[in-house]
């Protein structure tokens, strides 16, 4: 879907604060839709004004007043039938903050099948009625989509996906008065789509005009409530389905999505390992790892992703994965954190590690120079750089992001004081960075970093460029590649994957330095990350289910494309 956004304000008799709500809107260059529902002659002079003064306003009049929704609705359909795939609804009293708009704009590029909901910080100037109003509304609206629509219900600060829109307001009736925020946002949960919250602060203007009637609306909204529980009621046992196995749609970046489990669980497995050992820990992630499955949705789903587009990529003959198979692939991630911890606790022995490349691993060692070695989040890199620690054969500084895992981390802190030794935290790659790493590869130490997630600053979507990766364009990082030119050394690939009860360390040669000349650097640079691509495809085809990245990976490639460096 291609984003292009418009504004829209339906109004009625506001020509005191019309303009100035305008003049902001017009600094950010979109289309403003203006619908008129049916306001008196003052009003409709100034609107004349406004389209004289502002190009880019375009006004429509309902003949007669039939109120906020109607007037929406109505909007709606002219922005969608001109092309436009979303709708920013914004009041004409100056009620919201125009700065907001921005923020708006971003999370609907970023997750353009949703509803980016103003989720309202007030002032003193609210009047109490409204607000203890409100909170009745959203406990009805919580029953009423089973908390699936955890946005506000009633903030007129909007922005709606109007295909969606458009195509329900075309099959039902929704509610056009006071009603119609509270009404749609029901709907489109019950259509299946999901909302993303935005902070915004509102103001009630001492001298602001509102059309809210404490007696006629609260009668209006009650009678909506009504019709909507009892409409709900046959709706239950989907809703009931979708929230506990309905697929989240929000294109969230990696690192922002909550590290799940409490820190109870992680001590209990801690405790059941050090305790009773590592059969009973094992047997604990069972549960453990299930109820992780039942609940997150949207890990379950792109589990199910990936392991479908490998299955299709190895050419068929082989049962479509299912729900059996993404049970295994989480089984194996928890599997994966309990040798993390015994690696750390040292009970990890040589012994189960097979090493087919250490000849040249001790090369490149004996030659005393300093070499970057890329990995990814295939297999258990974590668990060899606890064994070089333990061992004191090499320093490896690991690259890592600190907005993941940190409650993981903080547990083999505990475990290992040698854990956080060489770790470097980032937010993102930068000059700083290089600098310091720079120096790591002038005294001959070894540099990983994995290739395979995206830098958390600016959202996720700052130095990315998509590649094929099993048959489809996905997002990968640039950083890694830029950093290994900068540092002017060998680069190698680095593997460790799981075979029955044993490790096996892949280490194979990648470059002897990346060269990014300045007339192909763009090419060059998508090259080596589409040859990393092909190289992770190949050891993913070993270990289908070691690859752990439990988020949707390649449908980011849509938001990460328009940001190519």
């Amino acid at each position: 879907m291609t984003f292009t956004p418009c504004l829209l304000i339906p109004i009625y008799n506001h020509w005191r604060s019309i303009h100035s709500t305008v003049e902001r809107l017009a600094a950010y260059r979109l289309p403003i839709y203006i619908i008129d529902d049916g306001s008196d002659e003052t009003t409709q002079d100034t609107l004349a004004g406004l389209v004289s003064e502002f190009p880019l306003v375009r006004l429509f009049r309902l003949p007669q007043n039939e109120g906020k929704g109607a007037a929406v609705m109505r909007g709606m359909h002219e922005a969608f039938q001109e092309g436009f795939s979303h709708a920013l609804q914004i009041d004409a009293d100056g009620q919201h903050d125009t700065g907001d708009v921005p923020r708006f704009l971003e999370l609907g590029a970023a997750n353009p099948e949703s509803v980016v909901c103003g989720k309202p910080i007030y002032d003193d100037s609210v009047p109490l009625g409204r607000l203890y109003g409100r909170f009745l509304t959203h406990f009805w609206v919580c029953i009423e989509t089973l908390g699936l629509a955890n946005s506000d219900s009633m903030c007129g600060f909007r922005l709606y996906p109007l295909a969606a829109c458009c195509k329900l307001i075309s099959r039902v009736t929704i509610p056009t008065r006071m009603d119609f925020d509270i009404a749609i946002l029901v709907r489109l949960a019950w259509e299946g789509l999901s909302f993303v919250n935005v902070e915004t602060r509102v103001i009630y203007p001492h001298d602001g005009l509102s059309h809210f009637d404490m007696l006629r609306d609260n009668v209006r909204i009650t009678r909506m409530h009504t019709w909507l529980t009892i409409g709900m009621l046959p709706r239950m046992p989907r809703l009931l389905w979708r929230k506990l196995f309905g697929r989240n749609s929000v294109r969230s970046h990696w690192s922002r999505l909550a590290e799940r489990g409490s820190v109870l669980g992680l001590h209990t497995v801690f405790f059941c390992y050090r305790v009773l050992g590592k059969r009973a820990a094992r047997l604990l992630l069972y549960p453990v790892v299930g109820y992780f499955f039942i609940t997150g949705s949207m890990a379950r789903a792109a589990s199910l992703d990936y392991l479908r587009r490998v299955n299709k990529w190895r050419g068929g003959g082989i049962p479509e994965p299912g729900w059996l198979e993404c049970f295994r692939h989480m089984l194996a991630f928890g599997q994966s954190g309990l040798d993390k911890l015994a690696a750390w606790m040292g009970d990890m022995t040589a012994r189960i590690i097979d090493f087919p490349s250490q000849g040249e691993f001790e090369r490149l060692l004996a030659s005393g120079r300093g070499a970057v070695l890329i990995g990814s989040h295939l297999g258990n890199l974590e668990m060899t750089r606890a064994l070089a620690v333990s061992e004191g054969r090499a320093k490896i500084n690991a690259v890592v992001y600190t907005e993941h895992a940190q409650r993981f981390n903080a547990l083999l802190m505990q475990v290992s004081a040698d854990f956080g030794v060489n770790l470097i935290q980032v937010s993102q790659l930068g000059s700083d960075t290089a600098i310091l790493l720079k120096e790591k590869i002038d005294q001959g130490e070894l540099v990983v970093i994995v290739g395979d997630r995206t830098p958390t600053s600016g959202g996720g979507r700052s130095r990315v460029s998509p590649v094929e990766f099993f048959g489809a364009p996905a997002p990968f990082a640039q950083g890694p590649f830029i950093l290994s030119h900068l540092l002017d050394c060998p680069v190698y690939l680095f593997f460790c994957l799981r075979e029955g009860e044993d490790y096996r360390i892949y280490l194979e040669p990648f470059a002897e330095r990346i060269d990014l000349p300045r007339q192909q650097r763009q090419e060059r640079l998508q090259g080596y990350m589409q040859q990393y691509a092909r190289r992770l495809e190949h050891y993913c085809l070993k270990a289908p289910e070691q690859w752990f990245n439990f988020y949707d990976f390649w449908r980011q490639a849509a938001a990460s494309s328009s940001d190519k460096a």
